[in-house]
């Protein structure tokens, strides 16, 4: 079942409230404009290679398992669209400083750039970021970039209808349904 794009709007602000405050200035500026979580970027602002090493960082994020996982839902499109349209010229540039420091950091400790990596490597890397060990890169980075993959996963068809149940009328309210028997999230 295909989500409409109001639906789609609806999920993004629904991220808004989940993240609260500590939601990142470019993904607010997105919400309070109402854009639609499905579009690409109207400008190129990454190159093929940070497109590449996006994919691979997003993945390890939201990895595919039985479900399709960032690289599927086309999430590095949604990032380029938020970075083109919503990120000030200077939050722009530290943002591709950041992933030039993941990929340097790569290349001289493991000698191969982050996306040529075992996923076990990567996972590596990414935990030094999110511990803001990484040399290099900003200490919310790995933040950034956590808001970001989830917020374009989940408001993608994919992350709406196939990690996601998409029920337009969902079924009676049971307050007291034990959660270990729900299996997936819905999404009203």
């Amino acid at each position: 079942m295909i989500t409409s794009q109001i639906d789609r709007r609806e999920a993004l602000g629904g991220f808004a409230a989940i993240f609260g405050a500590a939601l990142i200035s470019p993904l607010r500026r997105a919400v309070a404009a109402g854009t639609d979580p499905g579009m690409g970027p109207q400008n190129d602002i990454f190159s093929d290679e940070q497109r590449t090493l996006l994919d691979a960082l997003c993945e390890r994020i939201i990895p595919t398992t039985d479900t399709p996982g960032a690289r599927d839902a086309g999430v590095t499109r949604y990032i380029e669209m938020i970075i083109d349209e919503y990120y000030e010229p200077d939050a722009r540039e530290g943002f591709l400083d950041d992933l030039q420091a993941i990929d340097e950091y790569s290349r001289e400790q493991r000698q191969a750039p982050f996306a040529d990596l075992a996923p076990e490597q990567q996972d590596d890397i990414v935990s030094l970021a999110e511990q803001r060990q990484l040399d290099g890169a900003d200490d919310d980075f790995f933040e950034t970039i956590k808001q970001l993959t989830v917020t374009g996963y989940y408001t993608s068809e994919i992350g709406m209808t196939v990690e996601r149940i998409y029920l337009p009328t969902p079924g009676r309210y049971d307050g007291a349904f034990p959660y270990a028997e729900v299996g997936k999230l819905f999404t009203a």
